[in-house]
Formats: C-alpha cells, sequence, structure tokens
C-alpha cells in the first residue's frame, strides 16, 4: 500500500478548512472506484496551525482515478491556497499497521 504526508500551516478561515476537507473526503467515499481503496485523514495540531493529511491508496491505478477526478482538482488547488503555495509532501511505502488504521 502506497501513502503521502502531507503538511502545512494554515491560520485562515477554520470553517472553509473544514467544509473543504469534509467535501473532499465525501467526495472520496462516494465515488465507486475510490470507496475502500482510496483512504484520506485529516487533522490539525495541537499548536492550531500545523495541518497533516494522510491518505492511503492501493494501487497505481486508483491514485490515477481519484487524481483525474474534478473533486481532486479542486481540493488539490485549496490545500495550495490554505498552505501559501505547494505544501511539504512525501510518499511513502506503507510496511505496518495497527486493526483499524
Amino acid at each position: 500500500m502506497r501513502g503521502i504526508t502531507i503538511t502545512y500551516t494554515f491560520d485562515g478561515d477554520e470553517a472553509d478548512w473544514e467544509a473543504t476537507t469534509n467535501a473532499f473526503i465525501a467526495a472520496v467515499d462516494a465515488d465507486p472506484d475510490a470507496a475502500g481503496k482510496f483512504t484520506y485523514q485529516v487533522a490539525v495540531a495541537d499548536d492550531g496551525v500545523s495541518r497533516f493529511h494522510w491518505g492511503r491508496w492501493d494501487s497505481a491505478d486508483t491514485l490515477a482515478h481519484v487524481q483525474s477526478q474534478p473533486y481532486f482538482k479542486t481540493f488539490a488547488g485549496k490545500v495550495r491556497e490554505f498552505a501559501g503555495g505547494a505544501p511539504n509532501a512525501i510518499g511513502h511505502d506503507v510496511k505496518g499497521k495497527s486493526t483499524g488504521w
């Protein structure tokens, strides 16, 4: 399984950030070609401004599908806006995980 960790700081409109991230997650869950094969999680650090996004997917085909969707393009643009440019992003291979993750 492949994954990505995205980090940036954001201290703008919290309601806009939450609406944007919730809409993206809902779009992934509603996409029959992505649901269960591409998962996404977001978090706000205790400092209130550091943001973390974790994505995981089962195959290159699933990632390509998600990245080709309008909902992804909209979301990626908003994340760049929230981050004030390109966020920090690093891909990784998931080597182990606990149940439920």
